[in-house]
């Protein structure tokens, strides 16, 4: 069923968008205007102004005096309540946000509906728990008594101050909210900048904040392009970039940030994750999970697997399977609530993925898919594609869609070579019914998450984040809390 557009989304999109700055929206004076386009159609569906220097000057400068006033006064136990509330507004406002995100992400209405909105509450009250909990730790010194003299020490953790978290436009409002909720936490104040195409979600977020109850300059939006976020990182007042996006775009944030007076940085990047499929595996179950985990908003998420690694004496069972799976899948609007599949999220993507189609077609087996759908918008088909031995250009680069790439091995060492041989490590999974096998495997195995029968979901008490060119800090449990504040030790002579 291709649902209807709320009234209140409808108004949204016929806003003049720009910025959320100090508590209301601020126009830019900027008159050069982005085009936010939905992926399922191809159209333009609301117009953006692209931000000025000074529109960034603003939004830090309304954090920092946030962070040192009005955030500065509010207690542990409120900030909890007060996320606590966004979370309340999240889930109140839940099918307007879902379908925003829908509009300019093409992702599927069921997916933005469960997990962009309804992950979001989850993380956000994950988040506001931890208000209250995070403290120091006290010490003895051993340092010697001349005169009876003794000492103690003690720690401290000190809030890091403003925060600029650059979102990616696949799940914008969900990895939003899990920046937005670490920094506020901890005592921070955040300046969001989302991806140009898909910064709807989080304009909409910012004026809920402030429906919580949250002060104005705690949560800022600012849009626009590349420069947008390369001023943000380079701005004196901030202490801390949290970026989440593609490999290349992170390291030279990371070099940014660096040069940027050694900035704080936290990086989630993306790779090209590996699943192994073992030989004692149930094929049935593992495929079906598998293909939900790859193919999940068209394999759009950092996490997803795009290298599957399968025991040569099942590799014809498990790609037919596959093949037979992906090709029932039906694909249609985002905004049909029966379609499995929907487009990818903008054109520059699209076209490199088709790019990725033209080389396989050329020089691999291609299972099923490579191929563009012919109607409006930015569709493409589930595909699975045979590897050309372990060296095969298509079972190393990140492709970031619908694609996955399979080749078959003999053993476990050379499934762990197969595996770690790759510049990324961001995730991995195991699919067996072997426990024993899988515990000595996870051990060796270069990524900062490991699944057992299972990929791509992530859960708020687990820490989450890279080895290798994936990233560097960790997201969720309390991992996050180290990224976000500053320890200072204090020593008493007495």
């Amino acid at each position: 069923m291709h649902i209807a557009l709320l009234p209140s989304v409808v108004a949204f999109l016929a806003r003049d968008h720009s910025n959320f700055i100090d508590g209301a929206a601020h126009t830019s004076a900027s008159t050069r205007r982005i085009g936010v386009v939905d992926p399922g159609t191809g159209e333009t569906v609301a117009q953006l102004r692209d931000a000025q220097a000074e529109d960034v000057n603003l939004a830090v400068d309304s954090a920092r005096t946030a962070f040192k006033g009005a955030w500065a006064q509010v207690t542990p136990y409120q900030r909890g309540v007060l996320l606590n509330r966004l979370a309340d507004l999240i889930e109140a406002n839940g099918e307007e946000l879902a379908q925003l995100e829908t509009l300019s992400s093409g992702k599927s209405i069921n997916l933005s509906r469960h997990i962009e909105v309804g992950q979001s509450a989850v993380f956000l009250r994950y988040f506001a728990g931890w208000a209250t909990k995070i403290g120091g730790q006290t010490m003895t010194p051993s340092f010697p008594s001349t005169a009876g003299e003794q000492y103690s020490a003690y720690t401290l953790r000190e809030p890091v101050g403003v925060v600029a978290a650059i979102v990616p436009w696949n799940f914008s409002l969900m990895i939003g909210v899990w920046k937005l909720g670490a920094a506020l936490t901890t005592g921070c104040t955040v300046v969001l900048k989302p991806s140009e195409y898909t910064p709807l979600s989080l304009l909409r977020l910012a004026e809920l904040a402030i429906e919580a109850g949250i002060p104005p300059g705690v949560v800022n939006v600012v849009n626009g392009r590349g420069q947008v976020g390369q001023q943000l990182i380079e701005h004196e007042a901030v202490r801390k970039v949290s970026f989440t996006g593609s490999v290349p775009t992170g390291i030279a944030v990371g070099k940014a940030a660096m040069a940027a007076d050694l900035t704080r940085v936290t990086l989630e990047l993306g790779g090209k994750n590996a699943a192994a499929l073992m030989a004692d595996a149930n094929i049935d179950d593992a495929v079906a999970r598998f293909v939900q985990s790859a193919y999940v908003h068209q394999g759009q998420v950092c996490a997803a697997p795009e290298r599957l690694f399968v025991h040569r004496s099942i590799v014809e069972q498990v790609t037919q399977k596959m093949a037979a799976m992906l090709s029932q899948m039906v694909i249609g609007s985002p905004l049909d609530e029966r379609a499995q599949l929907g487009p990818l999220s903008n054109k520059p993507h699209f076209d490199k993925i088709l790019g990725f189609f033209d080389r396989a077609l050329q020089s691999n087996q291609v299972v099923c898919g490579a191929r563009a759908v012919d109607r409006a918008g930015y569709y493409v088909e589930p595909t699975l594609i045979i590897a050309n031995g372990k060296d095969d250009p298509l079972l190393h680069e990140e492709t970031f869609g619908p694609v996955v790439c399979v080749l078959a091995f003999d053993d476990e060492a050379e499934l762990l070579t197969l595996m770690n041989d790759s510049p990324f490590g961001l995730t991995a999974s195991i699919w067996t019914n072997d426990l024993s096998k899988a515990l000595r495997l996870i051990p060796r195995i270069e990524a900062g998450t490991v699944w057992v029968n299972m990929h791509t979901f992530v859960d708020p008490s687990v820490p989450f984040g890279g080895m290798k060119a994936s990233g560097m800090g960790r997201e969720f449990g309390s991992a996050f809390i180290d990224g976000y504040t500053e320890l200072k030790s204090v020593i008493l002579r007495y």
